[in-house]
């Protein structure tokens, strides 16, 4: 009568060894691939590093690929499909994509994770079923806001005779938040509304911001004393270079980035400071390291990640960035 149960028992045992060996061997054969809209910036370099070094770590692969418009990114999804990825993190190169982007990772069956910038559906809000790691755009530009303003009033400068140039790039909802958390700062800390000009860029770079604040530097000669914010530290170091051809010295500008990047490393080595007063540091390196971490834990355990992690910076400047970039890993 015992020897059934003894086979059951047996039977039983034996399929839960074969499930865990199985879950091991697709833990091993796991291959994401990680997308990112500038491949060239500091920020996505560190980004996708992070994410391999993790890889190289726990056994799996990272396909490191370059999403620049919709049309590539659709191709490196193909692409990832005939490696074999389960899935794939992503920063779109328009948040508009995602339902297009994700058409395309369910035909595959893949999983996807977005990192930096979310999704929108078609009706302008979050995909919230898409799992996204990203910072708090808004509160990061309070930060910014708070730090410029922290800094006038060290200087002395009345905000009355104070012009702020606001790089934006309405069409990207990150960057709207940020230099809405920034201008709303300001305007706490005292700053005059209509001393904010808006400085509309095409692209997120350096560059771009150079070309949308010279005309606008050029336009308003009276003020002697400037501001400079934007969505990222490219464009406020676009904004800076732009002020410095206009005539502006370093004692005149107080410009404040957003990221902790290699942008901002190379303007804290000049030997003389420059209008770049700081940057609020986020750590791209945690950026990349997590938003794989949860795509691949979710791929081999089945633990979907949480619909939005918000991450928060800390302010670098010419004085701390050695010590910022070693202790948060940049």
């Amino acid at each position: 009568m015992s020897f059934i149960p003894t086979l059951t028992r047996l039977a039983l045992g034996a399929g839960l060894a074969l499930s865990s060996l199985g879950a091991a061997q697709a833990a091993e054969d796991v291959t994401i691939g990680f997308i990112v809209k500038k491949p060239e910036q500091a920020w996505f370099i560190n980004e996708q590093r992070a994410a391999t070094e993790l890889g190289e770590e726990k056994g799996f692969e990272v396909v490191s690929m370059a999403g620049e418009d919709g049309q590539q990114v659709l191709s490196a999804i193909d692409n990832l499909y005939s490696q074999g990825a389960q899935g794939f993190v992503i920063c779109p190169p328009d948040v508009r994509l995602g339902p297009a982007i994700m058409r395309r990772a369910e035909k595959y069956d893949m999983k996807v994770v977005t990192v930096d910038d979310r999704f929108l559906g078609a009706d302008g809000e979050p995909m919230e079923k898409v799992p996204h790691l990203g910072m708090s755009g808004y509160k990061i530009g309070q930060q910014a806001g708070r730090a410029i303003a922290k800094e006038m009033q060290a200087r002395g400068w009345n905000p009355e005779e104070v012009a702020a140039l606001r790089i934006t790039n309405y069409e990207l909802p990150t960057a709207k938040d940020r230099t809405d958390g920034a201008t709303d700062a300001l305007l706490e800390a005292g700053f005059k509304k209509a001393n904010i000009f808006d400085a509309p860029q095409q692209n997120t770079d350096t560059s771009s911001a150079f070309k949308a604040a010279s005309p606008v530097l050029s336009k308003h000669g009276e003020f002697k004393h400037w501001v400079i914010y934007a969505l990222n530290e490219e464009s406020v170091l676009g904004g800076v270079r732009a002020s410095e051809q206009y005539g502006l010295s370093a004692d005149q500008v107080i410009g404040v980035g957003i990221n902790g990047s290699g942008a901002a490393f190379a303007e804290f080595q000049r030997e003389k400071p420059t209008g770049f007063h700081g940057t609020v540091a986020v750590s791209s390196t945690m950026h990349g390291h997590q938003s794989a971490s949860n795509l691949y834990q979710w791929i081999t355990e089945g633990e979907k990640p949480p619909a939005n992690t918000e991450t928060t910076g800390q302010l670098m400047t010419r004085d701390n960035w050695r010590q910022l970039r070693e202790e948060m890993g940049l």
